[in-house]
Formats: C-alpha cells, sequence, structure tokens
C-alpha cells in the first residue's frame, strides 16, 4: 500500500514528539511504501531535514507557507464567480460550521486564475468580501479585515492549488492544513482517509493567537474561527480519527467530530531498549535530574529553571541535566542561557542533541513542564527506564503518571503540577529528592504501566489495523 503522511510543522525538519512518532511508525512497517507530504512554515528548511529517512520513503513532498512571497501582484481582475463559489468563500472566512469544502476544492483549484495572489487580489474577492463585510462584520474596519483575511487565506490556497501526489490512503497527523490537504487528497482521488490528532490543534492555535500580539483584539475571534473551520474539514472527511487518550476524543466530539469515527491508540515504546541502560555510579551522591525536551517556549524551560533554582536551595547537591536540541529557537535558547546566570545557577547542563539513553539510565528523578502536549515520549521514555517523572498537568500526563480506571492499580508513576507553578513543581521535585523509596516505588510503577499499556508492538499493530481495514474498504 502506498501512504501518504501529511506532517505540519514537524517531520522531518524537527526532532522529538509528533517527528518522532512518524519516524517510528514508517520504520516499522517496511510492508507499505510512504510518500511524506511535509508543509513547513519557512522556504529555508528546504531539505534540511533532522532524520535518516527510511527506505520504504518514497520521496518527500516540500511546501511552505511562506513562498507566496514568490507569486507576482496583479490587482484587479474579474472572473464572474458564480453565487455557490461565493457563498462557500464566505462561509470560509467566517468560520460557519457547514463549509462546503467540495465547492471550495473545485473552486479554490480553477485553472481560471494562475496564482493564488492573482485570486485574492482580484475583483471576485474584492466583492465577496465587502458583501460579508456589510451583512456580517460591520463593526470592523474594511483595509485591515481585507489584508487580514487574505493573509489568512494565502497559505490555505496556496496549498489547495499545489499538485497532489496519489496515494493508495492518505495520513494526516494533525487538523489544520494537514488535515485540509488528507480531505483533498480523498476528494480528487476518492481515496480513503486517516487522521491522528496527538493534541487538538484547533485548541492549541487558538491558545496561541489569544496571546499573540501581531493579530489586533478585535481580528482574533476570526482568526480562532477559522482554524476550528479547517478542523472541522478533516473531522468531515476523515474515514477513521484515531486520539491517544479519553480526554482528546471527547473534545473532538465537543468540535464536531463524529463519535462513530474515533477510536483511542496511545503512544507505544520499546520497552527492552530501556531496561539496562547505563546506571549512575555508586560513588556519585549528587542528585540527578533531568529533562527530556525541546528547548522552545511551548516547553516552558524558563520556569523549570526557576523550579530548580528553589530545588537548590533544599537541596544543594541537586543536579540538572536538560537533554534535547536547541537550535530550534535560538533566540528563546539564549534566554534560558542568560537566565541560568541571572538565578545564579550551577550545575545545569543543556546538552543539546543526545542519545538520551546514554543518559537516561543515571537520572533519579525526570521533569516535564510543557504548557501543552498530547501524550509526551519523554514521559513514555523515563517510565519504560523506571525513573519517576514530575509532568505539568497537560495532555494525557495525568492518566499516563496516575493512572486510568484500568491500570491504577500499578499506583502512582510520579506527581502532577500545575501549569507555570514553579513553587508546585520545586516541592514535588524535592519531596522525590528527599525519599529513595519513593523514588524506586514510583520508577517501577511507571515501568509496569508501560509493558502493560504502552507498548510499540501494541502501537503497531493497531496501525496496522487501521490501515489494512482502510484499504480493504477501498478493494470492496
Amino acid at each position: 500500500m502506498k501512504i501518504c503522511i501529511i506532517a505540519e510543522g514537524s517531520y522531518p525538519y524537527i526532532t522529538g514528539g509528533v517527528s518522532s512518532w512518524i519516524h517510528t511508525l514508517i520504520r516499522s512497517m517496511l510492508q507499505h511504501e510512504f510518500i511524506i507530504y511535509a508543509i513547513g512554515a519557512e522556504q529555508r528548511y528546504r531539505g534540511s531535514y533532522k532524520y535518516e529517512l527510511p527506505a520504504n520513503v518514497e520521496r518527500v513532498e516540500e511546501v511552505f507557507l511562506d513562498s507566496f512571497h514568490l507569486e507576482e501582484n496583479r490587482w484587479g481582475r474579474t472572473y464572474k464567480t458564480g453565487e455557490q463559489e461565493r457563498a462557500a468563500l464566505q462561509s470560509l472566512i467566517a468560520g460557519d460550521n457547514e463549509t462546503d469544502w467540495d465547492q471550495l476544492f473545485r473552486t479554490l483549484r480553477d485553472e481560471k486564475w494562475r496564482t493564488s495572489t492573482e485570486f485574492l487580489m482580484s475583483r471576485d474577492y474584492f466583492d465577496l468580501l465587502s458583501e460579508l463585510c456589510r451583512v456580517r462584520f460591520e463593526q470592523l474596519p474594511f483595509t485591515e479585515m481585507f489584508w487580514t483575511v487574505r493573509s489568512m487565506l494565502l497559505p490555505l490556497v496556496q496549498l489547495i492549488r499545489r499538485p497532489l501526489p496519489e496515494a493508495d490512503l492518505y495520513h494526516a497527523v494533525s487538523t489544520g492544513y494537514a488535515g485540509v490537504i488528507a480531505s483533498l487528497g480523498k476528494h480528487l482521488y476518492q481515496k480513503p482517509m486517516l487522521l491522528t490528532e496527538h493534541g487538538i490543534y484547533s485548541r492549541e492555535r487558538e491558545e496561541e493567537i489569544i496571546k499573540a500580539d501581531w493579530v489586533k483584539g478585535y481580528f482574533k475571534d476570526l482568526w480562532i474561527r477559522y482554524f476550528y473551520g479547517l478542523s472541522r474539514c478533516a473531522y468531515h472527511y476523515a474515514d477513521q480519527v484515531v486520539t491517544l487518550f479519553e480526554r482528546n476524543r471527547e473534545i473532538e466530539v465537543e468540535l464536531g467530530c463524529p463519535e462513530s469515527k474515533i477510536s483511542i491508540v496511545p503512544n507505544g515504546i520499546k520497552v527492552e531498549e530501556y531496561l539496562d541502560l547505563p546506571s549512575k555510579p555508586e560513588e556519585d551522591k549528587m542528585i540527578q535530574i533531568g529533562a527530556i525536551v525541546r528547548v522552545v517556549p511551548i516547553k516552558d524551560i524558563k520556569t523549570m529553571l526557576y523550579s530548580f533554582a528553589a530545588v537548590k536551595r533544599e537541596v544543594p547537591n541537586a543536579t540538572f541535566t536538560i537533554m534535547g536540541p536547541h537550535d530550534e529557537d535560538q533566540e528563546y535558547y539564549r534566554e534560558c542561557i542568560d537566565l541560568v546566570r541571572i538565578l545564579e545557577l550551577e550545575d545545569v547542563a543543556f546538552t543539546g542533541s543526545v542519545d538520551v539513553k546514554q543518559y537516561l539510565g543515571r537520572m533519579d528523578i525526570i521533569v516535564l513542564t510543557s504548557i501543552s502536549e498530547g501524550q509526551p515520549l519523554a514521559v513514555l521514555e523515563a517510565m519504560a527506564a523506571g525513573k519517576p517523572v514530575v509532568a505539568t498537568d497537560v495532555g494525557n500526563c495525568r492518566e499516563m503518571l496516575y493512572g486510568s480506571e484500568a491500570d491504577r492499580a500499578y499506583g502512582r508513576a510520579g506527581t502532577v503540577v500545575p501549569v507555570l507553578d514553579d513553587q508546585e513543581i520545586a516541592k514535588a521535585i524535592i519531596a522525590l529528592c528527599d525519599s529513595k523509596t519513593d523514588r524506586q516505588v514510583m520508577g517501577m510503577n511507571g515501568r509496569r504501566r508501560v509493558m502493560n499499556a504502552y507498548t510499540h508492538e501494541l502501537f503497531i499493530d493497531r496501525y496496522e489495523s487501521l490501515y489494512m481495514s482502510l484499504g480493504l474498504a477501498l478493494r470492496r
């Protein structure tokens, strides 16, 4: 089977998280061919892969959201846009629930306009937006509305107009742009579509937009509704929707995904690779605290450092090792280094990209301070290695550390703490520093939970079943 995986802002340009998940999936399914449709933010990342591509990757199609700058602007053409075309476009802009995406795909791929920018500078676009503003957005200044909506639509229009490789199955690993492109694959080729949602894309975009300075207050709602509209497109076209845990399933239903489409497939890990790691030497009397994490704002490294400052006052022999790449956001990395200096912290190390298995066995405690997560592989790695975890209450961390109804009997594998609360994070770390017994018990609880519910074999078997069932449905 030839499977087109559509990834946005992840594989193969960024390590960890969703990228690592995709890489593992492809490497474990050598019986299938894969095309990677990679949607990146900026052209400068073209060809900058962080992974050695497996042999069963036929090719990588790279598209970048900033490439519309290369297109020519021509103002004022007319195309005699029909009533249904105008209605579909106005519905997309307004973020309505019942957008006609079949009509949108036909309209936006129409060869009567040569480029994305040409359409968005046309008289037709001006007229339909003017009409929409008169009826629905009279309170918004039109000039700002014109340029805001143009910026909003350009990446999407550009993506939809690009050639899309034909495959036997389209597998989007998020909603958003990736979900729309997989939906386009189904629309064009009548092939099945699978959607895996790790975090809830539309909720994550909403949080970003609420905090963002680049969009004015009265346009925030428009942007948020737009991203929810993209998610509804993916939910509508997907034959199957996979999520990682129960709470995400409930949110997807709230957002309009038919419940009958959703199944839960947790992440998995090769537990045997974490059973015999290099261990901490007997003579090492330091408390080794670590984090397996990319140094980017969403991982909230600064709160991690503030919490370690509090730990250090109570546990002078504590060290902190931050294991993960720091080249993705150089400015944020520099801010973290400055914070280490301002807090006068000693015993903090940023390793950069490393084989975490060479470090993990020597750790006493693993910490995760993310603001947003799905089901973090870093926590699974720590649990498989038998290490207790202090993690913020995001994504599936609570269930992973405290257990679901089915596996609560294994006991706690760590402590869940509030997001952004450096004092509570420090308190939980100090408690583990003070009790070797708790560290050992929680570590073993976590390992047993992983072996029961989060193994690589379970994860791959479930995806192979999904791929085969969708492929069989196609042949009927």
